[in-house]
């Protein structure tokens, strides 16, 4: 059975227990730095992507809002020519809502796909387990 020894204490000497509990202490300290310090990397780094996406999205959205207000207006007056404008308008309507459906599914279910921050939780779960020596156990 190997003793723990102080790395300050000559070999063959043990450690006090006062030794040891500020060797815990500081470990931990530092390990909850560390652990704080991860977290606040992913988060910022989630952040950062999401606010680059937003920005994105809301130019491609009046763009793209611009072009299908020209593309139904279009496609209101060509169907109309044929069945009349009031029909055609509410053809035109119809479809767009077929289309806005579709798209909040797909966006809810892309929402439900966001991890937050999956590396931090996992390391924070093993932290009891590393204070009570059982690095690997969970």
């Amino acid at each position: 059975m190997s003793t723990p020894y102080d790395s300050a204490s000559p070999p063959g000497e043990r450690a006090s227990i006062g030794d040891m509990l500020t060797d815990i202490s500081a470990d931990l300290t530092t390990l909850m730095r560390q652990e704080v310090e991860l977290a606040k990397a992913e988060i910022q780094q989630s952040a950062k992507r999401a606010g680059k996406g937003a920005g994105m999205f809301a130019g491609a959205g009046v763009a793209g809002h611009m072009a299908l207000l020209f593309i139904s207006i279009a496609a209101w007056w060509g169907i109309g020519d044929k069945t009349g404008h009031g029909w055609s308008a509410l053809i035109i309507a119809a479809l767009w809502g077929v289309i806005a459906a579709v798209l909040a599914v797909t966006g809810r279910s892309e929402m439900k796909t966001i991890t937050g921050v999956p590396q931090t939780t996992d390391t924070v779960k093993k932290i009891p387990s590393a204070a009570a020596g059982h690095e690997e156990t969970r």
